[in-house]
């Protein structure tokens, strides 16, 4: 207990990047602090600001970005990173330094910042900690395959590689298997210089004292000892993170809707499809129309998530007759608790856009995947799911009913599904190891809380 309250006399500062899959994750991480005793304050643009009252124990400060709002989509996300590193440093040095003198002049000695952890993306802190002689650790809110194939891609183009955007191409990665070029994190970004640009930055740790992973030895030990030799500094492996926190996600735009969990209580165990694309990723009617037959031509029971904005901006059409053809079978709503569902013993499947939050949710409870990937890391990591775990199907780029139908059928009837079951399954149990007292995360964790109180 003692050491507890002598560690609560240290103040953790966070910066958000405010996106849905970068806050929740980052969120986690600072209820995981907070157990150890660390006093937590929230940095975040204005833009896409959470309701602090979610979380009564932390402190959140709002900072000016310059950006009144932003339609977010894959070709804008670069502009996006850049806007709020150019527009949000002067704002942060500003909120650093009334916090640093409040300590002054107050006398709070027990509340000092002793450390900024910045998501990867929001790079301006670490240029403003290192200032203000302030230690600054990153946090990554993805996997490791898919930050070393985004530190690879100045390499690539240096030694010819010309197609490294928008590629179709299925030959290997020289250096980077099992990618191949269509895998690479560049589909979909917009100028591709741009997209250099800021990977050189963000894969940069300049001053910074070490980076933290969302994720977990046990599924990527190759790839994190890849990284450790091109980075000097320490790695803390701490996934997952939703597991290790256990604390409710929050929803920037849509809330839940609980209903769907008392539609899955009627379903059979491993019998339902659930399909969610993450709250970026859009389509044309003609692709949602595909899903659509597909799914009702499987034959199988399905949760489907249709946000507002999936059908690119407009409301999503439904094709006349599919409601009535699937009824009951069918479950349809604006937005899910997904760990809910994940962990429902109805789930059989689960048809994802593959973004690391999903994918860790998913094999953390068992449940294998139809991959069905659209920009950034999502599709090393569909490959990585399909390819080097085996517990994923990939799905044609060109979305057709009648590919959707077999690959539901594959992955919740047939025995290839059955197959992948039992080895995500066997995943999920080395997941449990690793956070218990003892496993790598756990021990890692303890070696953060370690590394912060040394500053």
């Amino acid at each position: 207990m003692e050491k507890q309250q002598a560690e609560r006399c240290r103040r953790v500062v966070l910066v958000a990047y405010p996106l849905q899959g970068h806050l929740n994750p980052l969120l986690d991480l600072a209820n995981i602090l907070h157990s150890r005793g660390f006093s937590i304050t929230i940095v975040h643009p204005k833009f896409n600001f959470p309701n602090p009252a979610n979380h009564p124990d932390f402190q959140f400060v709002p900072i000016s970005d310059g950006i009144s709002s932003w339609d977010v989509s894959p070709s804008n996300l670069v502009g996006l990173a850049s806007a709020i590193n150019t527009n949000c440093r002067e704002p942060f040095r500003e909120c650093l330094s009334q916090m640093m003198q409040q300590q002054q002049q107050e006398e709070k000695q027990h509340d000092q910042v002793v450390c900024i952890i910045y998501d990867f993306l929001m790079h301006f802190a670490e240029t403003v900690a290192n200032q203000m002689s302030l230690p600054s650790i990153i946090f990554r809110t993805s996997n490791a395959a898919a930050m070393l194939a985004l530190c690879n891609l100045p390499r690539l183009k240096a030694e010819g590689f010309n197609c490294l955007q928008d590629s179709t191409s299925n030959e290997l990665v020289p250096g980077l298997h099992p990618l191949r070029f269509k895998d690479l994190p560049t589909a979909s970004m917009g100028n591709l210089e741009n997209l250099l640009q800021l990977v050189a930055v963000v894969c940069n740790i300049r001053t910074s004292s070490a980076i933290i992973l969302n994720t977990v030895d046990c599924l990527e030990y190759s790839s994190l000892r890849q990284l450790q030799e091109h980075y000097s500094v320490p790695l803390f492996t701490l996934g997952p993170l939703h597991k290790m926190a256990l604390a409710k996600p929050i929803n920037l735009v849509i809330k839940d809707d609980n209903t769907c969990i008392e539609w899955l209580e009627k379903k059979a165990p491993n019998s339902v499809i659930y399909v969610s694309l993450g709250s970026i990723a859009r389509m044309d009617q003609n692709e949602l129309t595909e899903m659509a037959w597909g799914l009702a031509n499987s034959d199988q029971p399905f949760l489907w998530v249709i946000r507002p904005g999936l059908g690119g901006g407009s409301d999503a059409h439904l094709p006349e007759g599919f409601q009535e053809l699937t009824g009951n079978r069918g479950c349809i709503v604006k937005w899910a608790p997904q760990k809910d569902v994940l962990a429902h013993p109805a789930v059989g499947g689960f048809w994802s856009h593959c973004g690391w939050n999903s994918a860790l949710e998913s094999i953390s409870e068992g449940v294998p995947m139809i991959c069905k990937p659209y920009f950034v890391d999502q599709t090393v990591n569909a490959r990585y799911l399909t390819r080097e775990w085996g517990i994923g199907i990939e799905l044609d780029e060109v979305v057709q009913r009648t590919n959707v139908a077999k690959a539901i059928r594959r992955l919740l009837v047939e025995e290839e599904g059955s197959r992948m079951r039992q080895k995500v399954i066997a995943l999920k149990d080395q997941i449990k190891d690793c956070i218990k007292d003892g496993g790598s995360s756990y021990n890692s964790l303890n070696k953060l809380v370690q590394f912060i109180s040394s500053f």
